[in-house]
């Protein structure tokens, strides 16, 4: 199993399975799929039409590492499922939250 998220030099990125859509805007954990990639599970309540749900996405995120809206950008997958968002910051203490809130 791998790790949902990767960290780099000056950031983390994290990847993450949304579902737009929702009653409810919230961080669900990890999930691993069949091909043994770990995600983290997201659902948000804007609707998949133009970069909504994705916007909705990085304010999600950036709220639950206490980091600014800008500090977060989805970086690839913006009309997929599956996206990866990179958090701006310093990886490890990114690292640290990130596993906190995907516990």
């Amino acid at each position: 199993m791998s790790a949902p998220f990767r960290i780099r030099e000056n950031c983390i990125e994290l990847f993450v399975r949304l579902t737009p859509k929702s009653s409810v805007d919230r961080l669900e954990g990890v999930e691993t799929s069949a091909d043994g990639r770990s995600h983290f599970k997201a659902r948000v309540r804007a609707m998949p039409e133009n970069g909504a749900a994705n916007q909705a996405l990085e304010k999600l995120v950036a709220k639950a590492l206490g980091v600014p809206g800008s500090a977060v950008s989805v970086v690839a997958g913006g009309t997929a499922r599956l996206k990866t968002l990179r958090v701006v910051g310093e990886p490890v203490t990114l690292a640290r939250s990130v596993e906190v809130f995907g516990a």
